[in-house]
């Protein structure tokens, strides 16, 4: 038997569409955003899920909690090692600003962000956990750009050197005899 486990971008915020780094700001989702979780949330009511969880971020959780409605389940479970990168001094900034603030080369600054690996550590964590608990169910998870990007990169790093995820995009793993699997990655055909 296989585990699967569905992987969601959060709806999009102000922010997103501001090109602002969002980080571990508690920002949630406008009214007009919240369309494109709806819609996201009738594509996986097609399929069966048993159990849903989300980052402790407010995008992300009210993205969650449409999804449940929509599948009837009974509960969003929320784990902050699914929360998205912390940005640091970077966070609320634009591309722009940024340069402005540290040059062209600010990534290379010391800007207090999360190290990438200590953040794909978190995701591989939070899913290993979750296919011994949950073996051969239907999971969805409901994440971050960075989280979901950098997890893939460290899980199947040959299928994954960069990664684009969208919001409300959707990639399926499968875990088979301790093997990973991807089915379905970033798919927004429901938007």
């Amino acid at each position: 038997m296989a585990t699967t486990v569905g992987i969601i971008r959060h709806g999009v915020t102000e922010w997103n569409k501001d090109g602002k780094a969002q980080g571990i700001s508690d920002i949630p989702l406008n009214e007009e955003r919240i369309r494109q979780a709806i819609a996201l949330a009738n594509r996986p009511s097609q399929e069966e899920w048993d159990i849903i969880f989300s980052s402790n971020l407010i995008r992300a959780k009210q993205t969650a909690e449409i999804i449940r409605k929509s599948l009837g389940l009974d509960a969003v479970f929320t784990d902050e090692r699914i929360r998205e990168i912390n940005c640091g001094l970077i966070e609320g900034t634009t591309e722009e600003e940024r340069i402005a603030r540290w040059g062209v080369n600010w990534r290379e600054q010391n800007i207090g962000m999360e190290d990438f690996k200590m953040v794909a550590n978190r995701g591989l964590s939070f899913l290993e956990e979750q296919i011994v608990e949950h073996a051969n169910k239907r999971i969805l998870i409901v994440s971050h750009d960075a989280l979901i990007g950098l997890s893939l990169q460290h899980l199947l790093p040959q299928q994954f050197k960069k990664t684009y995820i969208d919001n409300t995009s959707l990639t399926i793993l499968t875990h088979i005899k301790n093997e990973w699997a991807c089915q379905l990655y970033n798919c927004t055909k429901h938007l």
